[in-house]
C-alpha cells in the first residue's frame, strides 16, 4: 500500500514527513501540505470525480477538493480537512440541511410504470414473508422449551410486537402500490447512501465525504440509511421535520420510507447467552424508537 502511494507522491514531487491509517484512508503530511489517499473501488475507478463535476455543475459543492483523479493509480488524492469538534447533534442538522440541499439540486423526474412499482413491491413483500416465516419458526422452537433461557424468553415477550411490526408493513405496502399504480413518473436524486456522523467534516464549511457508494435512487434512502447507523443516538423526529420541510416528500416516498424503517431486524440466537441478550435488547429498541418516531410523524399508521 505504502509502495503505491510513494509511486504517486513521487510523480508530483511531493516528499513524504508522516502517515496516519484512519479507517478506509491514509492520510500524508508532505513537504507541500497534507492529503488524503484513499483506494479506489475496482469496480468504481473514475465515477468519484464523473460525480463531483456534476453536483459542481449543479451548485452543490459540499464535498472535498479531488487534487487528483488518473484512472491509471489505485488512489484518489483529496485536499485534507482539519476538523473542528462539533456536537454530534449540531453534526446530525448540518447533514440533513446538506442533503436536503443535495436532492433539491439534483432532483428529476424518470419514466415509471406498473411494473417499476411492481418490482419494489415484490421485493420488499418476499422480505416480509421471509421474516414472517422464520420467526413462525423460531417462537415455536422457543414455546417448546421445558425452561426458557434468558434470550428465550426476551424473544418470546415481544413476539407480538414483532408480528405486529409485519402487520404494517404489509399494509402499507399494499396501499403504497395501490397509489403507485397509476404513476408515470419516478421522483429520482443523486444519494450520498453512506450517512454517517464520521462522513461529515466540518471547518469553514462542512463537506461531506466517502461517496463511493452514491448513486441515483429515490430520495428516502439517505435518510433511511442515516436512521440505521444512529437511531438510538439521535432525535429523528426533529432531523425528519427539518428534512421534510427543505425537501417535502411526496406521498408514496413517505410510505415507503415508513415501511422500511418498520420492518424488524432479524434476531439471531448464539451460545453467547449474554451477547444473545444484548443484540436482541438492541434490535427490539429499534423497533420502539421506530414506533415512537412513525407514530409521531404519521397519523395514519394504525396499530403496531
Amino acid at each position: 500500500m505504502t509502495n503505491k502511494i510513494n509511486e504517486i507522491l513521487n510523480k508530483h514531487s511531493l516528499v513524504p514527513i508522516k502517515y496516519t491509517i484512519k479507517n478506509s484512508v491514509t492520510i500524508v503530511d508532505t513537504n507541500k501540505g497534507c492529503f488524503v489517499f484513499k483506494k479506489k473501488k475496482n469496480d468504481n475507478r473514475n465515477n468519484v470525480n464523473n460525480l463531483f463535476d456534476y453536483l459542481n455543475s449543479r451548485s452543490f459543492t459540499y464535498y472535498p477538493k479531488l487534487i487528483e483523479n488518473d484512472d491509471r493509480d489505485d488512489y484518489d488524492i483529496y485536499e485534507y480537512i482539519d476538523e473542528v469538534d462539533t456536537p454530534k447533534e449540531q453534526k446530525a442538522l448540518d447533514i440533513i440541511y446538506i442533503i436536503s440541499l443535495l436532492h433539491n439540486k439534483t432532483t428529476y423526474y424518470k419514466e415509471a410504470n406498473e411494473d417499476t412499482y411492481k418490482e419494489i413491491y415484490e421485493e420488499i413483500k418476499k422480505e416480509l414473508d421471509y421474516l414472517y416465516n422464520y420467526y413462525t419458526d423460531l417462537i415455536t422452537i422457543v414455546e417448546h422449551s421445558i425452561y426458557m433461557s434468558p434470550k428465550e424468553y426476551l424473544f418470546a415477550r415481544n413476539i407480538s410486537k414483532i408480528y405486529s411490526c409485519l402487520v404494517f408493513c404489509n399494509s402499507e405496502l399494499d396501499k403504497w402500490l395501490e397509489i403507485t399504480k397509476n404513476k408515470n413518473k419516478q421522483r429520482v436524486v443523486t444519494l450520498h447512501n453512506n450517512l454517517k456522523l464520521s462522513h461529515l467534516v466540518r471547518n469553514n464549511d462542512c463537506y461531506l465525504i466517502s461517496w463511493d457508494k452514491s448513486k441515483k435512487d429515490i430520495p428516502i434512502y439517505d435518510f433511511y440509511k442515516f436512521y440505521q447507523n444512529h437511531y438510538l443516538e439521535l432525535d429523528f423526529i426533529d432531523l425528519f421535520k427539518v428534512y421534510d420541510s427543505k425537501y417535502p416528500l411526496l406521498e408514496e416516498e413517505k410510505i415507503l420510507l415508513f415501511i422500511l424503517l418498520s420492518i424488524p431486524k432479524k434476531i439471531e440466537f448464539t451460545d453467547n447467552e449474554m451477547e444473545s441478550c444484548k443484540d436482541i435488547r438492541n434490535k427490539l429498541d429499534y423497533i420502539y424508537k421506530t414506533e415512537n418516531f412513525i407514530n409521531e410523524l404519521y397519523t395514519k399508521r394504525g396499530d403496531i
